[in-house]
């Protein structure tokens, strides 16, 4: 459970005694509540440097923060309008610039081009089957369980084995990848995120591909429908569609997966609360991205006595917004919904409904499938990424009985002994369209995940 701090007028540890508070690096990451807390006391928000050398002013009071994602005409999106960046003063190697800079994409739009963008990701969302995506998550619980369940300790790392990597293969499902593209698609977006050099050349490759070949062969998957929305979109909008529901969606996924399983098997968790309380309490008390979606002033606003100015970044920290002592008094009164984890307003994420789903059911896969699994630190010694952009954990040891991993069965579909059993049909349904792309595709000399996920499917 999160503990709320007192908060003061004297800077947390790491922090200058003069100048902005740091919202990165270890001391952030050991203990970001108190930073938090400490900016609470400067009003509904205060000047932060969100990396080294860039300035933005950060909103902790979720009424603020309410208002200013709700508000379209005062504070919009587009980074281009950016002071310190239009003025050279943001460094061109700034980790904050990959985050906060300028993409044709509905997250940086507005107004009539925001409105575009957003109907063709929305549609083409909406077209989901929901059964279909519970089948696709469990069925790729199935494999990476299956990959470490035989582990002769009984021990893995749920961050790294099973909650990073559930998300990306569901996601190249979702999107139609054949299997040396979607390797490529997974390859890129993790090495963006682990700071790999060329990582978003590969995921651009990989994704104007998937484009190239949905003019090809079209499919019933979101980058087909992107493709043929009446809204028109140009490749470039789609893969920059694309490459914002991974970026937005696959990460936050894994934070939430892996902090919610963790407070599910954690000492302090009540016995027979559903795991869909879990994953609530994580998008409250947790939110996966924990400071983002900057807003640009039109014009200079007073916000508790302060004066933002217009162009200047505001971020809003959807991490102190949920745990505002303020609200958290009669939160109980709210809707479990009321939560800002998936934002509000016309930005708000439009897979928020698909993205619960996937969290709830990879956790309950885990459960059903390791019902003994338990970690083996506890919750409250889990180290946190120290970075602000996400409130993610770096790693989740966990323990069970091990177990032999299940075999192809004879028929080609693979024998889940011990393990819920996924829609072999669904598997079957696939198998065709993914052998076809892979005929036409190059050659690899060593498959990735997903290549070993699908033949996994297959019984291969």
């Amino acid at each position: 459970m999160q503990q709320q701090i007192n908060s003061s007028a004297t800077p947390p540890p790491g922090c200058p005694a003069h100048g902005n508070v740091q919202l990165f690096g270890p001391e952030f990451g050991a203990d970001p509540e108190q930073h938090y807390a400490h900016l609470r006391s400067l009003g509904p928000s205060a000047p932060v440097d969100i990396a080294p050398d860039v300035q933005v002013e950060l909103v902790t009071s979720y009424d603020a923060a309410l208002h200013i994602l709700q508000n379209p005409a005062s504070f919009v999106r587009d980074s281009r309008r950016w002071n310190a960046l239009n003025e050279n003063r943001v460094p061109a190697d700034s980790p904050a610039l990959p985050m906060m800079g300028y993409r044709p994409n509905a997250l940086f739009s507005d107004g009539a081009a925001h409105a575009r963008l957003r109907q063709a990701v929305t549609d083409s969302l909406a077209s989901i089957d929901e059964l279909q995506l519970v089948r696709q998550t469990q069925q790729s619980a199935d494999y990476l369980i299956s990959q470490f369940a035989s582990d002769i300790r009984g021990q893995a790392d749920l961050m790294a084995d099973y909650a990073q990597p559930l998300p990306l293969l569901v996601f190249s499902n979702l999107f139609g990848c054949p299997p040396e593209i979607g390797d490529r698609v997974i390859a890129g977006i993790s090495g963006i995120f682990e700071g790999t050099p060329g990582a978003d050349l590969v995921l651009g490759g990989a994704l104007g591909e998937l484009i190239a070949l949905k003019h090809r062969q079209p499919g019933d998957d979101v980058t087909t429908r992107l493709m043929q929305h009446s809204a028109g979109l140009t490749d470039e909008e789609v893969l920059h569609q694309l490459v914002t529901l991974l970026s937005g969606g696959t990460a936050p996924l894994a934070a939430a997966i892996g902090t919610s399983s963790a407070l599910y098997l954690s000492g302090d968790w009540q016995a027979g609360l559903p795991v869909e309380d879990a994953v609530v309490q994580t998008l409250w008390n947790y939110a996966p991205i924990a400071n983002y979606a900057a807003h640009y002033p039109t014009h200079d606003v007073e916000l508790g006595g302060r004066i933002l100015r217009a162009n200047d970044p505001v971020v809003i920290s959807f991490a102190a917004a949920n745990t505002d002592p303020k609200l958290t008094e009669h939160r109980e009164q709210l809707s479990g919904k009321a939560h800002l984890a998936f934002g509000a307003g016309p930005h708000a994420c439009p897979a928020k409904d698909p993205a619960f789903m996937i969290a709830v059911t990879a956790v309950e896969a885990l459960l059903n499938r390791l019902p003994d699994v338990e970690m083996r630190v506890r919750f409250q010694d889990l180290a946190w990424v120290p970075a602000p952009w996400s409130r993610s954990l770096m790693s989740v040891p966990i323990r069970f009985t091990a177990r032999s991993a299940p075999q192809p069965a004879a028929d080609g579909s693979a024998d889940r002994q011990g393990f819920s059993p996924a829609s072999a049909s669904s598997a079957q349904h696939s198998a065709p369209a993914y052998r076809s792309a892979q005929s036409s595709a190059a050659p690899k000399a060593k498959s990735g995940l997903f290549s070993r996920f699908l033949a996994w499917t297959r019984g291969e």
